[in-house]
């Protein structure tokens, strides 16, 4: 056995089914080893979006999504897709092959220090010195990306380790790194705290965010929420923790959240932030919501907790472990919360926004409003259904008209990466071929990706993707509408490319929605096409989101 036999038989006996990748060179010895096995290998058509389509499948498999490429430029180009795995707490494995190890240092040809490049943006990193250390490398690997607060991991392997010969092949059961033992189940004299400020509150809210899926524990919180009649709000990377339409439930906070979300955490005297890092999106100012307020901040990584805000009861431990723990202590002390004028204020608010909302929908002109659009499209969709909302206006559109029931809805928060949409959605619908996925892009983010339409097809990932195509880069093209006063600087994207014939190239069906009429047939015929699909969204540019 080489060390490329042994990276393959690792990654066998991790249960990985699917590798994302671009081949070169140096991880040559690698691609050939996985030859001999059942995993499944996808050629994506850019770097990055190996990286985003395994940030696709690791969200919805709930497993580390792996990705594999080569070094030099093809490491490099692997970095975006790391950093938005990164922010949002995504487990990756990403093998990357490197020059021999006598060369390294000695800026031979494609040798980049990737191990250092992505240093502040990865949760761990290796370099392989020695093929007999893979097996306790892969092993510690999937034990750091999957545990604690979820995230990347680098293993950067020269080409002649990969096929340096190994005396012996021994998988490790079991791992112990001295120095990284992250806490599980939450204190609890914390809960404790917990249960008492709840049953004080008058006015409690629960913020959740990404958080609750990387530790399975949306069943947890539903029922908590639900059985302590305890309201929720949720981030942008908490959307469809809980359904829109669940009584408890009263929509995103934030810079692009509802207003009777954010009218919630700002009236509420406790707030629970439950997997959520208290970032200037959700929170643009931390301070107000410890003014005169308990704040609990209920988190894996004990170093997001007091980062932005300092909380009242700080508790550290996997979600899904708390909540079990906090439901038990609750129906111990018979806990009741809140005040029922409390929920009868907040039904109030949110009846009066979203009466407003629907009266602005039936007052849409013939033009295609993209809020009505996505609406629509998310209640036609299969309940279950995967939603991927790119970034830009799209995403602002998504987050605010999308319908959840109980589907998924994924997007790059942290990070903002434009492009992450197709990829993601890709390896969204490899995790769960029998789900529908839909992709949601700007004609902007759409470009940077498309190429992944060649793998989409010649795999038979039948996911669908839809282009809100406004000629501009919007979001930005938005921002100096409003602040330099239409002063606009290169944000003029044009007709290119005539998305008709780009569908052609690729053998895709292709439709196209220009008028609000034609939404309802339109929207129809794009979910039911068993293929994959294109659909052309045309949209005013001075729509604002």
């Amino acid at each position: 056995m080489i060390g490329a036999d042994a990276l393959v038989k690792c990654l066998e006996q991790e249960g990985v089914e699917v590798v994302f990748g671009y081949p070169g060179v140096a991880i040559a010895p690698f691609f050939d080893s996985i030859l001999n096995t059942k995993i499944r290998t996808i050629l994506v058509r850019q770097e990055q979006n190996a990286a985003h389509a395994a940030s696709g499948y690791a969200r919805i498999s709930g497993k580390a999504g792996v990705c594999a490429v080569t070094s030099g430029p093809g490491a490099e180009n692997l970095i975006t897709g790391i950093a938005t795995a990164f922010a949002d707490s995504i487990p990756l494995i990403c093998i990357t092959g490197q020059v021999d190890s006598r060369l390294m240092g000695s800026d031979v040809f494609q040798e980049a220090d990737i191990s250092g490049a992505v240093e502040s943006f990865v949760k761990y990193s290796y370099i392989v010195r020695d093929a007999e250390d893979i097996p306790r490398i892969m092993k510690e690997a999937f034990m750091i990306a999957q545990t604690g607060r979820r995230g990347p991991v680098l293993i950067d392997i020269p080409q002649d380790i990969q096929q340096q010969e190994i005396r012996r092949f021994v998988y490790p059961d079991t791992v112990h790194l001295r120095t990284y033992k992250p806490t599980v189940e939450g204190h609890a004299v914390q809960i404790s705290k917990v249960v008492r400020g709840l049953s004080k509150a008058k006015r409690p809210i629960l913020c959740v965010g990404g958080g609750v899926f990387l530790s399975n524990a949306v069943k947890e919180v539903r029922a908590f929420a639900q059985d302590y009649r305890v309201p929720v709000v949720s981030t942008m990377m908490g959307l469809s923790v809980m359904p829109t339409d669940d009584p408890m439930y009263f929509g995103m906070v934030g810079n692009n959240g509802q207003k009777y979300g954010n009218r919630a955490m700002n009236e509420a005297d406790m707030i629970i932030m439950a997997g959520c890092r208290v970032a200037d999106r959700s929170i643009s100012q931390p301070d107000l919501i410890t003014e005169n307020k308990i704040l609990v901040h209920i988190d894996v990584d004990p170093a997001e907790i007091g980062k932005n805000a300092g909380p009242s009861i700080p508790l550290v431990g996997d979600l899904r472990h708390v909540f079990r723990a906090l439901n038990t202590a609750m129906q111990k002390e018979n806990a009741r919360v809140p005040d029922e004028d409390w929920l009868k204020l907040l039904e109030s608010y949110r009846k009066e926004q979203r009466s407003a909302l629907h009266k602005r929908y039936e007052a849409e002109a013939a033009a295609v409003s993209p809020g009505l659009f996505i609406h629509n499209l998310s209640l036609a969709m299969k309940e279950d259904a995967i939603y991927v909302a790119d970034v830009g206006q799209n995403q602002l559109w998504s987050c605010a008209h999308f319908v959840v029931r109980a589907n998924r809805f994924l997007t790059s928060g942290g990070m903002g990466t434009m492009g992450y949409a197709v990829p993601a959605a890709m390896g969204a619908k490899i995790a769960s071929p029998g789900r529908q996925v839909v992709a949601v892009c700007g004609d902007g983010g759409f470009q940077m990706t498309m190429m992944e339409l060649a793998t989409m097809m010649q795999y038979g990932i039948q996911a669908k993707v839809v282009v809100l195509k406004n000629r501009t880069l919007g979001l930005v093209y938005q921002y100096q509408h409003l602040t330099y006063h239409d002063r606009f600087s290169v944000t003029d994207l044009g007709e290119y490319p005539h998305l008709n014939h780009l569908a052609a190239a690729y053998d895709m069906d292709y439709l196209k929605l220009e008028q609000s009429k034609d939404m309802e047939e339109t929207i129809r015929a794009f979910l039911k096409d068993r293929r994959s699909v294109l659909l052309e969204v045309r949209v005013d540019p001075s729509e604002i989101a």
